[in-house]
């Protein structure tokens, strides 16, 4: 079975936690999206980085989820989203999935 790169993962949780919470009108079932994705993209940020990949990431997760937020106001919910996406994504390809 092919394995699914983490960077991906959280990319996912990111903007599809915001697609479902958007289209449902129902903020709860973007949580749990945002969520799931997250603790599947931290359990491979673990298993190749350890605890210290993990944290940092999963830091980075959360800091992506919240700044995107006050972003959004500047520059739209969606660029403000798939921005948030990226920059986590990049950074857990470059600390976890680039090996």
């Amino acid at each position: 079975m092919a394995r699914v790169p983490s960077s991906s993962m959280a990319a996912a949780g990111l903007v599809g936690g915001y697609a479902v919470a958007r289209w449902t009108r129902k903020r709860p079932l973007g949580g749990i999206v945002l969520g799931a994705a997250g603790l599947a993209a931290a359990r491979e940020w673990h298993r190749s980085g350890g605890v210290p990949a993990a944290a940092g990431l999963g830091a980075l997760y959360l800091a992506g989820f919240a700044g995107a937020h006050p972003l959004a106001k500047k520059v739209g919910a969606w660029p403000a989203v798939v921005g948030a996406a990226a920059v986590v994504a990049a950074t857990a390809w470059a600390v976890s999935d680039r090996t």
